[in-house]
């Protein structure tokens, strides 16, 4: 069974994230980049799932700048057989990765594609959701364990109410979350193997897509500074200031 794996390439989590001075954008010249965390956490179970033998072939897919080769070698380094950059300069938004990845999906012929829940860079959660629309495949999102036996994924996720086990003929979609696993790091013989594995780069016109953005960024901007707390002298004094400054009782 051939799985893909789309790995998006974000600022680092642990960059603190400025806006740039036109208020058009965040600043990202010069800034570390790497792998969003919930697609490493998709990237590791389609790993493990190789390592059980229910997985021939792991194909890595980014979709973005030159510089998106660097993320997928990250998932070649950690055991990824090869990737795909659909590159483009256009921003990407979660309708046209999704029919990127349909397109991708119908051309490899995958039977199976995890992804990240969500990007840790616009928090949508929906390119998962969308490309399982565009497929017509069952999805099983936000998932905490995946089992895989006999063309049936059986996919624990985590809902409001706790946890929900859910039964997905494949193909299907799973979106990882942050409880499905912990990733390995990549040892420095894999990342010297990473280098040799092929990287193909195509660009949306070869796969028949029109990236275009559908919506505008009107203005980007930092949060308000947070206000400095108080300390009050007893708990009538706080439960009058939670009654009638905040209102919140």
């Amino acid at each position: 069974m051939k799985l893909l794996v789309p790995v998006k390439r974000v600022v680092d989590y642990n960059v603190k994230v400025r806006v740039k001075s036109d208020g058009s954008a965040v600043e990202t010249a010069g800034v570390k980049m790497s792998m969003n965390p919930f697609d490493e956490i998709a990237v590791e179970e389609a790993v493990r799932l190789k390592e059980k033998g229910i997985v021939t072939e792991i194909v890595a897919v980014s979709a973005g700048v030159t510089g998106c080769q660097e993320t997928i070698r990250t998932a070649l380094a950690m055991g990824a057989d090869r990737g795909i950059l659909v590159e483009t300069d256009v921003p990407l938004e979660p309708l046209a990765v999704a029919k990127i990845l349909k397109a991708l999906v119908d051309k490899e012929g995958a039977e199976l594609v995890i992804l990240g829940k969500q990007a840790i860079d616009d928090d949508m959660n929906a390119t998962g959701q969308m490309l399982a629309a565009l497929l017509g495949w069952p999805q099983g999102t936000f998932a905490s364990k995946v089992e895989i036996a006999g063309g049936t994924a059986t996919v624990t996720r985590e809902v409001d109410g706790g946890l929900e086990t859910i039964a997905l003929q494949l193909p299907a979609i799973i979106t990882a979350d942050l409880r499905l696993n912990e990733p390995r790091y990549a040892s420095l013989p894999n990342i010297m193997k990473a280098r040799k594995k092929p990287i193909d780069i195509i660009k949306p016109a070869d796969l028949g897509v029109d990236p275009s953005p559908r919506l505008t960024t009107l203005k980007v901007s930092e949060p308000p500074a947070r206000k400095a707390g108080i300390k009050v002298p007893d708990v009538a004094t706080l439960i009058d200031k939670l009654r009638n400054e905040a209102k919140v009782i």
